[in-house]
């Protein structure tokens, strides 16, 4: 499965329990996640991958950036880590 399909699954699933689910671009800012959702007053930094593909390192440095501010950034690889994260944001 692709990058975009997984996306576009995600995307739809987010809005589908009533948040929104952004793309995030930040201009001379490589690396940040692909996707903010926001969700019952929270926000959720999101980066999405084909199936079994890791973040690139300077993805994994801006991911601890912003666990070091008190965010958790989420990789999503599959339709079933959707599921996860919908069910976790859902219930929180």
């Amino acid at each position: 499965m692709l990058e975009k399909n997984i996306e576009k699954i995600f995307k739809n699933e987010v809005e589908k329990i009533g948040g929104k689910a952004f793309k995030f671009s930040s201009p001379n800012n490589n690396g940040v996640p692909d996707r903010i959702v926001l969700y019952r007053g929270k926000c959720y930094f999101v980066e999405l991958k084909r199936p079994k593909v890791k973040p690139r390192r300077l993805q994994k440095i801006v991911h601890e950036e912003f666990q070091k501010l008190g965010f958790k950034v989420y990789v999503i690889d599959s339709v079933e880590k959707v599921g996860d994260f919908i069910s976790e944001i859902s219930t929180s």
